[in-house]
This record gives structure tokens, sequence and C-alpha cells, in this order.
């Protein structure tokens, strides 16, 4: 390629509203904008309303219907069919329209959470004869019996879900094996890819600086704040936070926005933190590398953190080494740091934490290291050849 800047097939796993997943649309920005030639090759779910300056290729898979689903879903435990006949689908795309394989890319990246698409990118890079990338967001082994990804946890579908399980993390594996590189989004992740691949990188999640920035909002209000999916782990700690404000008097309010209950529009959420006097957010110590995109957008915008329990892991370490807060699930502390920003903000109207390292996790930094590890890749996979 020798000066000339790459051309990457992106490959993801459908982005879904009302983030439309916020890592991969920005990285794509940031490529774009540094003078790489960025395709986005994704299943067909839903309209991809949010901006976008490169091509966009949606592959439908389902015809509609429960049946379809259930049919095709049984079948990929069985063949591993959504992977493959994504592949199919759009190298049959590229005969119709007259692209022959290797002249419109030099490596592909694929972004997920499971092992689709990570199937079938490996099948196209392979076709392609260029490097693959792989970039993992999640993990099933993050969460105990991954009640991250499987919120359904009535007994009956039990016995499925743990073949699903182990189906998926195999043939995941056999993708990150034979990767030329892996990128993923905390260091107990890196730790436990480097098992399967030496050459894993972290490439935090961090923040658009766009609309997470400092900016000192008076408050009618003193809020705690948490935004994000609630899951049955995190239920003990939310309640743990309730009785103590509860205990501090009406003048403290818990503001709670999930998808089921006051949900907040994606372009509001700088405002609802910046007029927020802490950001809640809730974990388990029996979670792994779980750094909330929340934490991020806090830090962002410079407020008070107030993690319940402590991880004991990447994120109360981050916590610490931003000095964005507090992480911990003793109640005399989490009673103590409260009132100390509740103090501020009736001083002031407002609360801001004195964050440090914050340019450190912007999605600028990161999709700059994420750069670096796309052109060391294709460098070696040159040199290899």
């Amino acid at each position: 390629m020798s000066g000339n800047k790459l051309r990457i097939l992106v490959i993801s796993d459908p982005p879904a509203a009302p983030g439309f997943m916020p890592r991969l649309r920005y990285l794509c920005d940031y490529l774009v904008r540094k003078g790489y030639a960025v395709t986005l090759l994704t299943e067909a779910y839903q309209p991809l309303s949010f901006e976008h300056n490169y091509p966009v290729v949606t592959i439908p898979m389902y015809s509609g219907g429960m049946a379809d689903w259930a049919v095709k879903t049984v079948w990929t435990l069985l063949t591993d069919w959504h992977n493959r006949a994504f592949a199919r689908k759009w190298f049959n795309r590229q005969e119709k329209d007259n692209c022959p394989d290797g002249q419109r890319f030099d490596m592909v990246l694929c972004t997920a959470f499971s092992d689709f698409p990570l199937g079938a990118a490996k099948r196209i890079a392979g076709a392609l004869q260029v490097p693959l990338i792989c970039d993992i967001r999640d993990l099933d082994e993050q969460v105990e019996n991954s009640t991250y990804q499987y919120r359904h946890q009535t007994w009956w579908t039990m016995p499925f879900r743990r073949l699903y399980r182990a189906v998926h993390i195999r043939r995941r594996n056999h993708v990150l094996r034979t990767a030329d590189a892996v990128t993923t989004v905390s260091p107990w992740h890196v730790d436990f890819i480097r098992q399967f691949n030496p050459n894993v990188h972290l490439v935090y999640n961090g923040f658009d600086d766009k609309q997470f920035y400092p900016a000192d909002t008076p408050a009618k209000r003193f809020k705690i704040t948490y935004i994000g999916s609630l899951f049955g782990w995190q239920q003990a700690s939310l309640d743990q936070v309730k009785r103590i404000v509860e205990s501090l008097g009406p003048d403290i309010e818990l503001d709670i926005h999930t998808p089921q209950h006051n949900t907040l529009a994606h372009n509001q959420l700088g405002d609802a933190i910046r007029q927020s006097s802490i950001m809640l957010v809730l974990t388990n110590p029996r979670t792994h590398g779980m750094l909330t995109t929340k934490f991020y957008e806090a830090l962002g915008c410079a407020k008070p953190v107030l993690c319940v329990p402590s991880d004991k892991g990447a994120l109360a370490q981050l916590i610490r080494y931003t000095n964005a807060g507090l992480a911990t699930d003793n109640p005399d502390l989490i009673r103590s740091f409260i009132t100390g920003k509740y103090r501020e903000w009736r001083q002031n109207g407002f609360t801001r934490q004195a964050v440090v390292h914050r340019e450190e996790f912007s999605r600028e930094t990161q999709s700059r290291r994420m750069e670096e590890v796309l052109e060391w890749a294709n460098n070696g996979f040159i040199a290899k050849k």
C-alpha cells in the first residue's frame, strides 16, 4: 500500500437504536476523517438513522416471524448457518455488483460481542486474502451464567441457553486464535483473550467529547442519576442505594432511566448528566471487566461517579486513576460521599468532580489507538507474505 491509506471492510452485528453502537460509529467517522476508505457491512435489522459519510451495506437474514427465527436459530446452532449465509450473501452481492474479490479491500475489521459475525468475517478475510482484526466488546464469561447477554433465565430455557453458550464460545475462540490482531475493552478482557491470541490490544470505549463535556449547569434538584439497562445481578446494589437515599431525606432524589422506565433520547444524555449531581453505576464483584459507557460519559462531563459495589477490578481501578468518584459497598462511605456532594450542590447549585486523565479516555484518543493497531497488523501481514 506504500503511502496510501487502507481500504477497510468493517463488519458488525446490527447497530441498534438509540445509540447505534457509538464505539463503531465514532471509529468509522474517525478513520474516514484520516483518509481511510471505510465500508460498513452489517445485518439488516432496523433503519440506520444516524449520519454517516461512508457506504453502509445491509444484508437481510430473516424473512420475519417467530417461526423463521426459531428454525434459523436451531439451524445456526447445528451448522453455523448465520455466519455462513451472511458471508455467502455478501459474496453474491459482490459478484452481482461486479466487484471482484481482492480489488476493493485491504483489511477486514470485525466488531462483535459473540461469534456472529466473527465467523463470517473470517470467511470473507480468508477469501480476500487480507488481515482480519477482531474487536471484541463483550465476552460471555464476563458475567456469571451469561446473564448480560441472555436476560430470559426461565428454567425451561436454561439447558438450551447452556448449549447455545458453549457452542458460540467454541466458535468465537476458533476465530480469535486465527485473527491477525484482537482489540478489546478492558484489561480483564485483554488477559482473558491472550490465552487464545497473543496479539491483543486494549482500546477503551471512551466518551464523545462533542456531547459529553464539562459545564457547570445549575440544577433545582439534587439528583443521583442512573442511566442504562438493569439486570438481575444489579438489583441488590440498587436497593442498597435506595435505602440510603430514603434515609437522607426528601431533598435527595434517585432518578432512574432505563429502556423500560423513563427513557432518555440519545441526544439528551449529555445534558441529563450535566444536570445531575451524582452519576450512579451499578456493578457486582462477580462481573469482570465491565466498564460501562455511562462511567466514561460521566468522566467526560466531569461529574462524580458513585459505583456500588466496587467490582474490585478494572472499573474501581479506573475510578481511582481518574479521581472520578467512589467505588464501594460500605454504607457509611456511600452516605458520606452523597452528603459531601449534597453540601457542594447547596453551596454552588451544581457539582463538579476534579477528574484527571480525562482526555486519555476520549473516543478520539481511543480511535487513534485503534488506528495504530490496524496499521501494525497490516504491516505484519504484508511482512509475512
